[in-house]
């Protein structure tokens, strides 16, 4: 005789007789003579009838939603978009393995979050560090959703280098990210979605460790040109702690060109230290969002000025007010 105990779409086969379900339903007995009652749980949630475990502790709702999520995935229960955004693998993979980043290694604060609007599209545009790792794009994907009153999706664009790169490409699109190309941007702001660029592109992430905090000049002019078509406003973003991740201190070109990459990156740990110096240090972060700027009535060019003034100026003086690299 079968029975099937079933709980927000996990299903648990039980085998033999009705005296197997009864004892998989009580996890705990009252202790004769003291008056307690047994504790009696729905059978089929699948985390208790796997692991045997108190409802409600951490342990069960992690096991719960691994299985949920691992269901859905076997069944096809999910959605892409038609940019490639799979909003199941980011909220149930993606940023929960970040956050541990966000909020243990790199101690992030966030200032101004109530400058990103709650709904509608925003183009924001921020500085771009990280030697050899540009986390910057993540932590600050991180933050919006996390400390923003509405958790709203932030979709990074990306150079075409990104997608060109086994498997980094395919979990980037799959995160909600997509080419820095204007109808790209577009599309996305149009269609009310938090739009995320890093203009300074391969120039910031390995600029000189002395030059660290100074923009480069932006490579593009893309953002500018969606957010004004799209008539939506621009948030400029302002980020302290990933020029101290992977200081650059060098790059070994000739490797470069060998591999066939933009840059090697020499720095104090890699590759000295081989896949440990890989390994991000661990400064202190801070992410300031700016006032939004209108894009309407407006010119390309000052528009453009305007943007990367507010971030440099914003980054200049977060510098002054830090305490320490590390703290």
């Amino acid at each position: 005789m079968n029975s099937d105990a079933r709980h927000q779409g996990v299903v648990i086969p039980l085998h033999g007789d009705p005296a197997l379900a009864d004892r998989a339903a009580t996890r705990r007995r009252p202790r004769p003579g003291t008056g307690e009652q047994a504790e009696v749980y729905p059978l089929g949630t699948g985390a208790e009838a796997a692991l045997a475990v108190r409802p409600g502790s951490p342990w069960e709702r992690r096991a719960a939603g691994a299985l949920d999520f691992l269901q859905r995935r076997l069944t096809g229960d999910y959605a892409v978009d038609r940019y490639g955004y799979d909003e199941d693998l980011t909220e149930s993979v993606a940023l929960p393995t970040l956050r541990a980043l966000y909020r243990r290694w790199f101690r992030v604060e966030v200032n101004g979050i109530a400058n990103v609007p709650s709904s509608g599209g925003a183009l924001l545009v921020a500085n771009h560090a990280g030697g050899i790792w540009p986390l910057d794009a993540a932590m600050t994907a991180v933050a919006v959703h996390d400390e923003h009153p509405a958790r709203r999706t932030l979709r990074l664009l990306a150079s075409y280098r990104v997608f060109a790169t086994p498997v980094v490409g395919t979990l980037a699109r799959r995160a909600g990210s997509t080419l820095a190309c204007t109808p790209d941007a577009e599309g996305l702001l149009r269609g009310g979605e938090l739009v995320g660029t890093f203009p300074e592109g391969l120039a910031g992430i390995g600029k000189h460790f002395r030059d660290r905090y100074e923009l480069q000049p932006f490579g593009s002019a893309v953002f500018v040109d969606a957010a004004m078509s799209a008539g939506v406003p621009i948030v400029p973003v302002s980020i302290v702690g990933a020029e101290e991740i992977h200081p650059v201190l060098g790059r070994a070109r000739t490797l470069a060109r060998v591999l066939n990459v933009p840059y090697v990156p020499l720095t104090p740990t890699f590759p000295w230290l081989g896949a440990l110096g890989l390994v991000p240090l661990p400064s202190k972060w801070y992410i300031e969002f700016g006032d939004p700027i209108a894009t309407d009535g407006i010119g390309r060019d000052e528009l453009t000025d305007r943007v990367r003034e507010t971030i440099q100026t914003t980054l200049y003086r977060l510098l002054v007010q830090r305490r320490s690299v590390w703290r």
